[in-house]
């Protein structure tokens, strides 16, 4: 062979070999060792909460926009790995085995629902990916209550339902005068298990009383039977902390039967589609606790709503608000790591401290749980208007 068909050769298997290596750098977990870091979601995108999934999954990805728009972290772009729990549990728990064995994401924007988040979190926890939801309230989500013990995988971007309860029975009491309270659960939720205790606790201890306490189930349509029980027990105000789809049926039939006594709420009624199901006029003298307003005058939340109409052209709710908060909070954990292995970014996430969110000021507690403030949202001919604000 001659020399310089020789040199041409070497040069040839140079190139391959070099190409061969760029290849397998691709395929680094989580997308490390590539040109782009994956961030998962494991969001109802379909089933009953299918609202709260999408708006969740816009917030997360306008994060993401505004992120590489900027030059994104490490040197590279981040991407959003989307994956349809359907809003059920089981489901959710598949849809987190795919993010983090399959598509090697290096963290995961959790479901929306607490039953979910605590169906999917072993999965989470054995692969060693932190799971962050946006909205799940319920303690077992961050406190495995068979151990007591921390789920060290596991935050929630949302204030827990112990504060939303206990912030629900004290607006009763003090801001509507209310002396005695109805409960109606849905008994497949443990969000609104949860919240129905809190607010009970709250309500009792402060010296109000509790005439009624019924359930209901997801996907129920006909509440008219339990709501005339409890029409019966003219109660003051009726605690009915569900998600919207019932909800707006419950609040519907409530005034149809002549209970036009406040009906009181949780976040799980934060949807477009409430006024489309309960009627506005139905949902007059309705409140419910949220996260925040797009009515606020903070300069984090005018800027949000602004980036959010002009990319989605709609107001942005709760969900997606939240879903932008824990996506940036992921984001800025990641900088402060300087790394993309997912237990590094988990660390630093718990050591988050006075993060400027659009929700407000977040600090994590040893429960990786957020310290931050509540709203109280009124519904006026349809609209969700602002009340006021409870700190913490």
């Amino acid at each position: 062979m001659g020399k310089r068909k020789f040199t041409k050769l070497v040069s040839v298997l140079i190139s391959v070999l070099m190409v061969a290596s760029l290849v397998a750098g691709c395929g680094g977990s989580g997308g490390s060792q590539s040109d782009v870091i994956k961030l998962g979601a494991d969001l109802e995108m379909t089933g009953g909460n299918a609202t709260f999934g999408q708006s969740a999954t816009n917030g997360a990805k306008l994060a993401i926009k505004e992120v590489n728009a900027k030059g994104g972290v490490l040197g590279k772009q981040l991407t959003l790995v989307v994956a349809d729990n359907k809003s059920e549990a089981a489901e959710a728990a598949n849809a987190m085995q795919k993010l983090v064995t399959q598509d090697k994401v290096v963290a995961v924007i959790a479901p929306i629902a607490s039953s979910s988040v605590i169906a999917a979190a072993q999965v989470n926890a054995d692969n060693k990916v932190l799971s962050i939801s946006p909205t799940a309230s319920n303690p077992k989500v961050t406190v495995d209550p068979n151990t007591g013990k921390v789920r060290e995988f596991n935050f929630r971007g949302a204030f827990i339902d112990p504060f939303q309860g206990s912030v629900m029975a004290t607006f009763a009491q003090k801001s509507l005068k209310a002396k005695t309270a109805a409960i109606y659960i849905d008994n497949s939720s443990d969000y609104a298990k949860g919240l129905g205790q809190f607010f009970k606790e709250t309500f009792e201890k402060n010296g109000g009383t509790i005439v009624s306490n019924e359930a209901y189930l997801a996907k129920d349509t006909d509440f008219k039977a339990t709501l005339t029980k409890v029409k019966a027990q003219n109660p003051d105000v009726i605690f009915v902390p569900g998600y919207y789809q019932e909800v707006g049926m419950i609040v519907k039939q409530a005034r149809e039967l002549g209970l036009n006594v406040p009906i009181l709420g949780g976040d799980g009624w934060d949807s477009a589609k409430l006024p489309e199901i309960g009627g506005a006029a139905a949902l007059n003298n309705t409140f419910f606790s949220n996260h925040y307003s797009p009515d606020d005058n903070s300069p984090a939340v005018k800027t949000f709503v602004e980036a959010y109409k002009k990319e989605y052209g709609q107001t942005p709710d709760a969900f997606a608000a939240l879903s932008y908060d824990v996506t940036m909070m992921v984001i800025d954990a990641m900088k402060r790591a300087n790394s993309a292995d997912p237990v590094k970014i988990k660390d630093e996430l718990a050591k988050t401290k006075d993060y400027q969110a659009v929700s407000g000021l977040i600090s994590f507690n040893a429960n990786h749980d957020p310290v931050k403030s509540a709203v109280i949202i009124e519904m006026k001919d349809g609209k969700q208007t602002f009340r006021e604000r409870v700190n913490p």
